[in-house]
């Protein structure tokens, strides 16, 4: 269990500093009531980021520099190649050759059977649509994911708060107004853990990586927030970390949704205000605990 005193989000001032390299000042022109005019404005960063096992490239992904170990240790876990934190020998940050930057973690991993091959071949990133080419639930199925805990509860009440909590910290958005954020709450609505990137699904990955590196998996006592929407990608994460409760305060994919039934993972859709959709595993909320709701 994640101890309440653990706690890793920026600061809720909206004015604080952002993560180093995770903004890029440019220059626009702006049009406002009948006038043009120029002023500074910040955009949110995006550079490729390289992950690979050893020499071996693995997968490059469009990210928001920042947490990078986190995000390589997340992917490694949610994608299936190491299922538990001790597969990691050492992450290491390195500089690509384009720029001099630190756009490339290399992970040294043990006891764990890896194809490169076939692994360039299925993990081959993009910022707007994640892992593209994972074949089907029936690849997610054969990697053994059990069902989330099934006696974790939730009180509806309590998850009508948890986005205006999640928007409070996006430190990076309030500059910008352009990256996602995938949050980590316990049973009480407490935030644990806050990470924002251009890509949602990284965002997941900084979150479960920052977890797996503490040794803090299975997370079967808390539940996710992402902004956007609650995809395939975002919803095998969370079942690959034992989260219970998936919530997303835009739709879920019909593929995501079918995911969640038969694997049993809360997914819930359109979190605004006092309103959300349960696609699946109604059980867990406390209002249907009592009633039978499959």
């Amino acid at each position: 269990m994640i101890p309440d005193t653990v706690i890793d989000i920026a600061s809720p001032n909206a004015n604080s500093k952002a993560p180093e390299r995770s903004l890029q000042l440019t220059q626009v022109m702006e049009w406002n009531e009948g006038r043009l005019l120029p002023h500074d404005d910040s955009l949110a960063a995006e550079e490729p980021l390289e992950i690979r096992i050893g020499v071996a490239p693995l997968s490059v992904t469009m990210r928001t520099p920042g947490h990078d170990e986190e995000l390589a240790a997340g992917f490694l876990l949610t994608e299936g190649i190491i299922e538990r934190a001790s597969q990691i020998a050492a992450l290491r940050p390195y500089a690509t050759t384009v720029g001099g930057k630190s756009n490339g973690v290399e992970a040294e991993l043990c006891d764990c059977e890896f194809d490169a091959t076939q692994m360039q071949r299925n993990f081959f990133a993009a910022s707007s649509c994640g892992i593209c080419g994972k074949a089907s639930i029936e690849a997610i199925r054969q990697r053994g994911l059990r069902a989330p805990n099934p006696d974790f509860r939730f009180d509806p009440e309590l998850l009508c708060t948890l986005p205006d909590k999640l928007r409070a910290v996006q430190t990076v958005f309030s500059h910008t107004g352009g990256l996602h954020a995938a949050a980590l709450f316990d049973a009480r609505g407490n935030l644990i853990v806050l990470r924002e990137d251009i890509g949602r699904h990284n965002a997941v990955d900084k979150v479960i990586g920052w977890a797996l590196l503490r040794g803090l998996l299975p997370l079967n006592q808390h539940i996710m927030l992402v902004s956007g929407r609650g995809g395939f990608e975002i919803a095998q994460k969370a079942l690959s970390a034992g989260i219970p409760v998936l919530a997303s305060v835009s739709a879920s994919s019909s593929l995501a949704v079918q995911l969640a039934r038969e694997l049993g993972l809360t997914l819930a859709g359109f979190l605004r205000g006092r309103r959300f959709v349960l696609y699946a595993g109604a059980s867990r909320c406390s209002s249907f605990a009592t009633s039978g709701t499959p």
